[in-house]
């Protein structure tokens, strides 16, 4: 009896040990609170979030594929940020995604323009997300983006 009472002390006593392990869930966030937003840096890093929100509402406009193909021009006239998007190929499926390439140009406030070619998706919720980007010539005055 005496053994008993000494087991259930000792097991009284080390229930409030244990070990915790985090657990991490399967999904993650693709933009963490606090993080840089994917599509600013593939764009320009130096766009303030309200040139950010132009440039996306302008590239998602040349991109439709039901849109007429004409070139889309963005400014900020807050800060002077401004650029310019449009479709340079016709839409293509990816993956159950609409996705479609693009020319640009962006001039972040106090720099020069820089001229990029790139692609990007269309999600489920219909927001554009850009997959890639590249650094593109300077077009002629005749085929300007």
């Amino acid at each position: 009896m005496a053994r008993a009472g000494l087991l259930a002390l000792a097991v009284g006593l080390t229930s409030g040990c244990s070990l915790s392990f985090p657990l991490s869930g399967i999904a993650t966030d693709a933009t963490p609170t606090g993080s840089i937003d994917p599509m600013a840096t593939l764009l320009s890093p130096a766009l303030d979030r309200e040139d950010m929100r132009r440039a996306k509402a302008a590239l998602a406009v040349a991109l439709d594929p039901q849109g007429n193909g004409a070139r889309v021009v963005w400014q900020n006239p807050q800060t002077g940020a401004h650029g310019a998007f449009a479709a340079s190929a016709p839409p293509f499926a990816d993956q159950d995604r609409v996705c479609r390439a693009f020319a640009g140009a962006i001039a972040p406030a106090g720099s020069p323009e820089r001229h990029l070619a790139g692609s990007a998706c269309r999600d489920g919720d219909g927001t554009w997300q850009v997959r890639g980007t590249d650094v593109a010539p300077k077009p002629d005055a005749a085929a300007k983006v």
